[in-house]
């Protein structure tokens, strides 16, 4: 594979943007095609009291699915001094030591899904600053359920529980790596989706090129400085019966900057079955979705684009 793999990073120093990554002319972001402004998620400070939090995070779901989070209780110096500093020797290291050229990912949490044999070795520190950083997401992870559920109405606890308990939701670490692009106009560093996942807390660096999909338009996701970007995904808005919505999703490269993110795709178990909570299912709001799917099954479906 090795062989065959041509890395991002090395298109970008070709001065072209070969074809096969040439997006089709309606999908292509071009030059100034997003909206900013009073498009923007919420910016939600997490040391407001519990119930007006809650409703804050409540309105952005439903309205955008996607809101931005400060004093949310992770250290800056666990990002600034730990994270990104590992993650970015990691991307300088000769193309021989890394596993991927521009991505990388891995699972940490919880213990038994963890294979540290997959991390990488260099650079120094690199699992201690990623294992402080999932302690820190695990506990920020409870405080955003903790929200989401009393915006829907339900106990504190509720979707912890849905999704399996706290010991058991599944994290999986990823490292987006997009260098600079000679035509940023033409390509995309990852295409719209949604994640399929529970919610993302994702990091960025501060070179903007997040886009969110809102009124039939592309919008800017400004960079906040020490704020998390946290999605919805599928499996919430399957839980919250429709309530929550999942949001569309893609993000741009520059043409002469690296942007790198830290994202966190927080999962359920492999083997629950994510449904319609039955508290939010009633006469009036009847079940939208009305096959329930295993997590497993439900990624395998949408990964390999099988009818979900």
């Amino acid at each position: 594979m090795a062989d065959v793999y041509e890395s991002v990073l090395a298109l970008s120093k070709s001065g072209k943007v070969p074809p096969d990554f040439v997006r089709l002319a309606q999908d292509q972001p071009g030059p100034n095609n997003a909206f900013r402004g009073d498009s923007a998620p919420p910016v939600i400070d997490m040391s407001r009291p519990r119930p007006e939090c809650g409703a804050l995070m409540a309105d952005a779901t439903r309205e955008r699915g996607l809101f931005q989070v400060v004093n949310h209780g992770v250290p800056a110096a666990a990002v600034s001094e730990e994270l990104q500093p590992v993650g970015r020797a990691f991307f300088s290291l000769p193309r021989q030591e890394k596993q991927e050229e521009d991505y990388l990912f891995h699972y940490v949490a919880p213990p038994a899904v963890v294979n540290h044999d997959i991390w990488p070795k260099n650079p120094a520190g690199y699992r201690e600053a990623n294992e402080e950083y999932c302690r820190h997401i695990q506990r920020l992870t409870r405080g955003l359920f903790q929200h989401l559920s009393l915006g829907l109405g339900l106990e504190k606890d509720a979707m912890s529980e849905a999704f399996g308990g706290d010991d058991q939701l599944v994290l999986l670490q990823n490292i987006n790596f997009y260098p600079p692009c000679p035509q940023p106009e033409v390509t995309l560093g990852v295409g719209p989706h949604t994640d399929l996942c529970v919610v993302t807390i994702l990091l960025p660096n501060d070179v903007e090129g997040l886009q969110v999909f809102k009124d039939g338009r592309w919008h800017d996701v400004p960079h906040v400085p020490e704020a998390f970007n946290v999605f919805m995904g599928d499996q919430i808005e399957t839980l919250s019966n429709g309530r929550y919505k999942a949001v569309m999703h893609r993000s741009r490269v520059h043409k002469e900057k690296t942007r790198m993110s830290w994202p966190t795709f927080v999962e359920p178990p492999r083997e629950l079955v994510v449904g319609p909570h039955q508290q939010l299912v009633t006469d009036d709001s009847p079940a939208k979705y009305k096959q329930p799917r295993k997590y497993k099954d439900y990624k395998y479906r949408k990964i390999n684009l099988l009818r979900l």
